[in-house]
């Protein structure tokens, strides 16, 4: 039986007021203030990231298609995925050069 893919959430969440300048990237960063709005969970305020937006055990870090990601960088890597091919996808790392690849 296949277990379809629910994702709670597909959007990043955004740092607090990271809108409003450039200094301040959009990565989450938890807010600490003692009068944040965020961080008390008012109505209309940015939502946090809590444990409530897990996803499925079984279907956690899976791709679209099914399949889980794995970082191939070499080709002994490669082969021990041959037997796990219904399973894994292989995904090349960033640092194997273009000459390698092939």
């Amino acid at each position: 039986k296949k277990v379809k893919i629910v994702k709670k959430r597909t959007t990043r969440f955004i740092r607090h007021q990271s809108d409003r300048r450039d200094t301040i990237k959009p990565s989450w960063r938890k807010p600490k203030g003692i009068d944040n709005r965020v961080r008390r969970r008012f109505k209309g305020a940015i939502p946090m990231p809590n444990v409530g937006y897990g996803s499925n055990k079984k279907t956690r870090h899976m791709l679209p298609n099914g399949f889980l990601k794995f970082v191939v960088s070499n080709v002994k890597d490669l082969e021990l995925l041959l037997m796990h091919n219904r399973r894994y996808a292989a995904e090349v790392a960033h640092n194997v050069s273009a000459l390698k690849r092939k």
